[in-house]
Protein backbone atom coordinates (compact mmCIF):
# COMPACT_ATOMS: atom_id res chain seq x y z
CA UNK A 1 0.00 0.00 0.00
CA UNK A 2 1.43 3.37 -1.03
CA UNK A 3 1.04 6.55 1.03
CA UNK A 4 0.84 9.61 -1.23
CA UNK A 5 1.42 13.13 0.05
CA UNK A 6 -0.04 16.07 -1.89
CA UNK A 7 0.79 19.77 -1.60
CA UNK A 8 -2.24 21.62 -2.90
CA UNK A 9 -2.90 25.20 -3.96
CA UNK A 10 -6.45 26.50 -4.25
CA UNK A 11 -8.58 29.58 -4.68
CA UNK A 12 -11.26 29.09 -2.05
CA UNK A 13 -13.75 31.61 -3.42
CA UNK A 14 -16.19 29.01 -4.81
CA UNK A 15 -15.85 26.51 -1.97
CA UNK A 16 -17.26 25.89 1.50
CA UNK A 17 -13.82 25.11 2.90
CA UNK A 18 -11.57 22.07 2.90
CA UNK A 19 -13.66 19.52 4.80
CA UNK A 20 -16.16 17.34 3.00
CA UNK A 21 -19.81 18.09 3.84
CA UNK A 22 -22.62 15.57 3.56
CA UNK A 23 -25.01 17.92 1.76
CA UNK A 24 -22.64 19.71 -0.62
CA UNK A 25 -20.01 18.91 -3.22
CA UNK A 26 -18.46 22.38 -2.93
CA UNK A 27 -15.47 21.46 -0.78
CA UNK A 28 -11.83 20.98 -1.69
CA UNK A 29 -11.70 17.52 -0.09
CA UNK A 30 -14.71 16.39 -2.15
CA UNK A 31 -13.07 17.50 -5.40
CA UNK A 32 -9.74 15.83 -4.61
CA UNK A 33 -11.40 12.58 -3.54
CA UNK A 34 -13.49 12.61 -6.72
CA UNK A 35 -10.34 12.66 -8.86
CA UNK A 36 -8.74 9.91 -6.76
CA UNK A 37 -11.80 7.72 -7.36
CA UNK A 38 -11.54 8.44 -11.09
CA UNK A 39 -7.84 7.55 -10.96
CA UNK A 40 -7.99 4.39 -8.83
CA UNK A 41 -11.59 3.23 -8.95
CA UNK A 42 -11.49 3.18 -5.13
CA UNK A 43 -13.42 5.12 -2.48
CA UNK A 44 -10.48 6.68 -0.65
CA UNK A 45 -10.54 9.29 2.09
CA UNK A 46 -8.03 12.11 1.83
CA UNK A 47 -6.58 13.37 5.13
CA UNK A 48 -5.89 17.12 5.18
CA UNK A 49 -3.51 18.93 7.51
CA UNK A 50 -6.53 20.79 8.87
CA UNK A 51 -9.68 22.59 7.90
CA UNK A 52 -9.78 25.88 6.08
CA UNK A 53 -12.93 28.00 6.29
CA UNK A 54 -15.30 28.72 3.43
CA UNK A 55 -13.64 31.23 1.09
CA UNK A 56 -10.13 30.73 2.49
CA UNK A 57 -7.29 30.14 0.03
CA UNK A 58 -4.19 27.94 0.23
CA UNK A 59 -0.73 27.98 -1.28
CA UNK A 60 0.47 24.96 0.65
CA UNK A 61 -2.33 22.78 2.01
CA UNK A 62 -1.00 19.26 2.66
CA UNK A 63 -2.98 16.03 2.38
CA UNK A 64 -2.29 12.33 2.12
CA UNK A 65 -4.09 9.20 0.97
CA UNK A 66 -3.29 5.50 0.69
CA UNK A 67 -3.70 3.45 -2.47
CA UNK A 68 -2.53 0.25 -4.10
CA UNK A 69 -2.55 1.93 -7.53
CA UNK A 70 0.83 1.82 -9.25
CA UNK A 71 0.70 4.86 -11.53
CA UNK A 72 3.97 6.83 -11.40
CA UNK A 73 4.04 10.05 -9.40
CA UNK A 74 4.55 12.36 -12.43
CA UNK A 75 1.62 10.67 -14.20
CA UNK A 76 -0.49 10.92 -11.06
CA UNK A 77 0.22 14.64 -10.67
CA UNK A 78 -0.61 15.21 -14.33
CA UNK A 79 -3.88 13.29 -13.85
CA UNK A 80 -4.86 15.41 -10.85
CA UNK A 81 -4.19 18.68 -12.64
CA UNK A 82 -6.03 17.53 -15.73
CA UNK A 83 -9.24 16.56 -13.91
CA UNK A 84 -9.35 18.93 -10.94
CA UNK A 85 -11.14 22.27 -11.41
CA UNK A 86 -8.80 25.05 -12.55
CA UNK A 87 -8.94 26.71 -9.13
CA UNK A 88 -7.34 23.64 -7.46
CA UNK A 89 -3.79 22.54 -8.35
CA UNK A 90 -1.52 19.80 -7.00
CA UNK A 91 1.86 21.57 -6.85
CA UNK A 92 3.83 18.66 -5.44
CA UNK A 93 3.34 14.91 -5.04
CA UNK A 94 5.52 12.54 -3.01
CA UNK A 95 5.48 8.96 -1.76
CA UNK A 96 5.99 9.01 2.00
CA UNK A 97 6.33 6.38 4.77
CA UNK A 98 3.16 4.44 5.56
CA UNK A 99 2.78 6.03 9.01
CA UNK A 100 2.83 9.63 7.71
CA UNK A 101 -0.39 11.50 8.62
CA UNK A 102 -0.96 14.98 7.22
CA UNK A 103 -2.84 16.20 10.29
CA UNK A 104 -1.32 14.37 13.26
CA UNK A 105 2.29 14.87 12.14
CA UNK A 106 2.01 18.61 11.40
CA UNK A 107 4.30 20.60 13.72
CA UNK A 108 3.26 24.07 12.66
CA UNK A 109 1.65 26.29 10.06
CA UNK A 110 2.05 29.68 8.46
CA UNK A 111 -0.91 31.81 7.43
CA UNK A 112 -1.01 35.18 5.69
CA UNK A 113 -3.85 37.69 5.72
CA UNK A 114 -3.97 40.49 3.15
CA UNK A 115 -5.47 43.93 3.74
CA UNK A 116 -5.98 46.45 0.94
CA UNK A 117 -5.24 49.68 2.81
CA UNK A 118 -6.33 52.46 0.49
CA UNK A 119 -9.37 54.76 0.49
CA UNK A 120 -10.17 53.47 -3.01
CA UNK A 121 -11.01 49.75 -3.32
CA UNK A 122 -9.12 47.49 -5.72
CA UNK A 123 -10.94 45.64 -8.48
CA UNK A 124 -8.20 43.02 -8.76
CA UNK A 125 -7.51 42.48 -5.03
CA UNK A 126 -11.15 42.31 -3.96
CA UNK A 127 -11.31 38.49 -3.85
CA UNK A 128 -7.99 37.99 -2.08
CA UNK A 129 -7.84 40.84 0.46
CA UNK A 130 -9.97 42.77 2.95
CA UNK A 131 -10.54 46.42 2.08
CA UNK A 132 -9.69 48.76 4.97
CA UNK A 133 -9.98 52.40 3.85
CA UNK A 134 -8.83 53.96 7.15
CA UNK A 135 -5.14 54.82 7.67
CA UNK A 136 -3.39 52.25 9.87
CA UNK A 137 -0.54 52.88 12.31
CA UNK A 138 1.93 50.16 11.34
CA UNK A 139 4.24 50.74 14.32
CA UNK A 140 1.38 50.48 16.82
CA UNK A 141 0.14 47.24 15.21
CA UNK A 142 3.62 45.70 15.29
CA UNK A 143 4.05 46.59 18.97
CA UNK A 144 0.67 45.00 19.75
CA UNK A 145 1.59 41.91 17.73
CA UNK A 146 4.67 41.41 19.93
CA UNK A 147 2.33 40.81 22.87
CA UNK A 148 0.92 37.76 21.08
CA UNK A 149 4.27 36.04 20.58
CA UNK A 150 4.81 33.03 22.81
CA UNK A 151 2.61 30.39 24.42
CA UNK A 152 -0.84 31.53 25.55
CA UNK A 153 -4.42 30.37 25.91
CA UNK A 154 -5.92 31.93 22.77
CA UNK A 155 -9.59 30.98 23.33
CA UNK A 156 -10.50 34.70 23.57
CA UNK A 157 -9.15 35.12 20.04
CA UNK A 158 -11.16 32.24 18.61
CA UNK A 159 -14.72 31.38 17.61
CA UNK A 160 -14.80 28.60 20.22
CA UNK A 161 -17.09 29.08 23.20
CA UNK A 162 -15.77 26.13 25.19
CA UNK A 163 -13.44 23.31 24.32
CA UNK A 164 -12.61 19.96 25.90
CA UNK A 165 -9.28 20.11 24.09
CA UNK A 166 -6.47 22.49 24.97
CA UNK A 167 -6.76 26.01 23.54
CA UNK A 168 -3.13 26.82 24.36
CA UNK A 169 -1.06 27.56 21.27
CA UNK A 170 2.39 28.96 20.57
CA UNK A 171 2.92 31.79 18.08
CA UNK A 172 6.55 32.02 16.98
CA UNK A 173 6.35 34.99 14.66
CA UNK A 174 3.99 37.74 13.46
CA UNK A 175 5.10 40.14 10.75
CA UNK A 176 3.20 43.00 9.13
CA UNK A 177 4.71 43.88 5.78
CA UNK A 178 3.60 46.64 3.38
CA UNK A 179 3.47 45.48 -0.24
CA UNK A 180 2.37 48.66 -1.98
CA UNK A 181 -1.23 49.28 -0.87
CA UNK A 182 -1.42 45.73 0.48
CA UNK A 183 -0.53 44.93 4.06
CA UNK A 184 0.48 41.31 4.61
CA UNK A 185 -0.07 39.98 8.13
CA UNK A 186 1.90 36.72 8.50
CA UNK A 187 1.37 34.35 11.44
CA UNK A 188 3.63 31.38 12.16
CA UNK A 189 2.97 28.98 15.02
CA UNK A 190 2.40 25.42 16.14
CA UNK A 191 -1.35 25.57 15.48
CA UNK A 192 -4.33 27.92 15.31
CA UNK A 193 -7.85 27.72 16.73
CA UNK A 194 -11.06 28.18 14.72
CA UNK A 195 -11.00 31.65 13.10
CA UNK A 196 -8.04 32.63 15.30
CA UNK A 197 -5.96 34.24 12.54
CA UNK A 198 -8.95 36.25 11.29
CA UNK A 199 -9.77 37.50 14.80
CA UNK A 200 -6.14 38.36 15.56
CA UNK A 201 -5.95 40.30 12.30
CA UNK A 202 -9.21 42.11 13.02
CA UNK A 203 -7.92 43.05 16.47
CA UNK A 204 -4.61 44.36 15.11
CA UNK A 205 -6.49 46.41 12.48
CA UNK A 206 -8.71 47.91 15.20
CA UNK A 207 -5.56 48.85 17.14
CA UNK A 208 -4.02 50.30 13.98
CA UNK A 209 -7.00 52.56 13.25
CA UNK A 210 -7.38 53.64 16.89
CA UNK A 211 -10.65 51.82 17.60
CA UNK A 212 -9.02 49.65 20.26
CA UNK A 213 -6.00 50.33 22.53
CA UNK A 214 -2.94 48.02 22.33
CA UNK A 215 -3.69 46.90 25.90
CA UNK A 216 -6.72 44.97 24.62
CA UNK A 217 -4.29 42.15 23.72
CA UNK A 218 -3.32 41.73 27.38
CA UNK A 219 -6.98 41.96 28.43
CA UNK A 220 -8.20 39.23 26.07
CA UNK A 221 -5.31 36.90 26.91
CA UNK A 222 -5.93 37.39 30.65
CA UNK A 223 -9.74 37.37 30.72
CA UNK A 224 -10.31 35.02 27.73
CA UNK A 225 -13.33 37.06 26.59
CA UNK A 226 -13.97 37.01 22.84
CA UNK A 227 -16.20 40.11 22.93
CA UNK A 228 -13.30 42.34 23.96
CA UNK A 229 -11.27 41.52 20.83
CA UNK A 230 -11.69 42.96 17.34
CA UNK A 231 -13.97 41.81 14.54
CA UNK A 232 -13.51 38.59 12.61
CA UNK A 233 -12.26 39.80 9.24
CA UNK A 234 -13.66 38.05 6.13
CA UNK A 235 -12.21 34.72 5.02
CA UNK A 236 -11.31 35.80 1.47
CA UNK A 237 -8.16 37.62 2.66
CA UNK A 238 -6.72 34.51 4.32
CA UNK A 239 -4.12 32.11 2.83
CA UNK A 240 -2.65 28.93 4.28
CA UNK A 241 0.95 29.40 3.16
CA UNK A 242 2.74 26.34 4.48
CA UNK A 243 2.48 23.35 6.80
CA UNK A 244 5.61 22.30 8.67
CA UNK A 245 6.59 18.70 9.50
Amino acid sequence: MRNIKLTIEYDGKRYLGWQRLGDSEKTIQEKVEGVIKLLTGEEIEVVGSGRTDAGTHARGQVANFKTAHQMSLPEMQQFFNRYLPQDIVVNKIEEVPERFHARYHAKGKQYSYYVWNNAIPSVFARNTSFHCPQPLDLEKMQQAAEKLIGTHDFIGFSALKKSKKSTVRTIDEITITPEGDLLRFTFKGNGFLHKMVRILTGTLIAIGDGTLPPEVIDQVLAEKVRQAAGETVPSHGLFLDEVYY
